[in-house]
C-alpha cells in the first residue's frame, strides 16, 4: 500500500473576538502557517472580521458557534458565563441549541461568507445534544466538515497544566457517542487533532517538534494568535499575551523549514 503523504491544517479559533485578535490571525495566516480561521458570529468585532475575511480570499473561514460567554445571536441577550452554567441550562431544558447556532450561521451567511467547517467556542459539541444540533445543521447547510477535538498525544508535546489534563480527562469520557454519531452523519474530520492541551503555551520548538512527530495523514492544529493590544488586554479571556507568543510560533521561519525538512503539507480542508 502507498503511503499517505502527511498534512497540517492549522486552524485559528476567536476570529471576531476583538480587533486585535483578528489582525493577528490575518499575520498568521499571511506570514504563518495558519489556512482557516473560526469566525465568532457574535464576537464584538464580527463586522472587523468579516472585513478582512473578505480582503484576504486565501484564508479559508468556518464557523466558531458559541454558547458559553457571548450574547445571543437570537435576541442579543447573555448565554450562559461557563460551561457549567450551559450544562445547568441544557438539564433545564432552557437551552435552545438548535435554533442558537442558526442564528449564528445565518449571521454569517448574510455577511457573504459560506462556511468551510464547524467547531465550537469552549468545544461544547462534544455534549451529545449540542453535537446533534451541529451535525443537524452541517447537512442541511452543506457543511462538510466539523472539528473532533479530541487530542492526539504525541512525544515532546508541551506539558499541560492541570486545568487542561482535567479537560482531556472530560472530553475522553465523551468521544465514544461523538465518534458514535459522527460515523453515521457523513460529514468528515481530520485524521486527528492537537491543541487542546498546547493552548497558551506553545513555542516555535513545539510545533517543530510536533512537525517532526506527525503520522500519516491529516492533522488539525488549534491555535490562538492574536496581537495582545488595548481591546484584547481588556477582553474577558484568560488568553492574552499567550497569542502573541503563539502568533511569533506560528511564522517562524524555523517552522517553515521543519515543514520543508519533513515533507509536511499545509492544506486548508477545500484541499484535504
Amino acid at each position: 500500500m502507498p503511503a499517505r503523504e502527511r498534512s497540517l491544517v492549522a486552524v485559528a479559533d476567536d476570529f471576531g473576538f476583538t480587533p486585535d485578535v483578528n489582525e493577528g490571525i490575518v499575520e498568521a495566516h499571511r506570514r504563518g502557517i495558519v489556512r482557516a480561521a473560526s469566525l465568532m458570529a457574535t464576537g464584538a468585532a464580527f463586522e472587523h472580521a468579516v472585513e478582512l475575511a473578505r480582503r484576504t480570499p486565501t484564508l479559508e473561514v468556518g464557523a466558531h458557534l458559541t454558547l458559553v460567554g457571548l450574547p445571543s445571536a437570537r435576541n442579543g441577550g447573555p448565554l450562559p458565563a461557563t460551561v457549567p452554567a450551559l450544562l445547568a441550562a441544557l438539564a433545564r431544558g432552557g437551552m435552545r441549541v438548535y435554533e442558537e447556532f442558526r442564528a449564528q450561521l445565518e449571521r454569517i451567511l448574510a455577511a457573504g461568507i459560506q462556511p468551510v467547517h464547524l467547531d465550537t467556542h469552549k468545544h461544547t459539541h462534544v455534549i451529545p445534544p449540542v453535537l446533534d444540533s451541529v451535525l443537524q445543521l452541517a447537512s442541511e447547510f452543506g457543511i462538510r466538515w466539523i472539528r473532533k477535538p479530541f487530542d492526539w498525544h504525541w512525544s515532546g508535546e508541551p506539558k499541560a497544566t492541570a486545568r487542561e489534563r482535567a479537560s482531556v480527562a472530560l472530553m475522553r469520557l465523551l468521544r465514544r457517542s461523538f465518534e458514535r454519531k459522527l460515523a453515521g452523519s457523513g460529514i468528515r474530520t481530520t485524521d486527528r487533532f492537537v491543541g487542546l492541551r498546547m493552548t497558551g503555551h506553545f513555542s516555535a520548538a513545539d510545533l517543530i517538534a510536533l512537525i517532526h512527530a506527525l503520522p500519516e495523514g491529516s492533522t488539525e492544529l488549534m491555535c490562538h494568535p492574536g496581537y495582545c493590544g488595548p481591546e484584547l488586554a481588556h477582553a474577558r479571556t484568560r488568553l492574552k499575551e499567550s497569542r502573541q507568543r503563539e502568533l511569533e510560533a506560528l511564522t517562524s521561519p524555523e517552522v517553515f523549514r521543519a515543514l520543508e525538512a519533513c515533507g509536511v503539507r499545509l492544506l486548508g480542508r477545500r484541499e484535504l
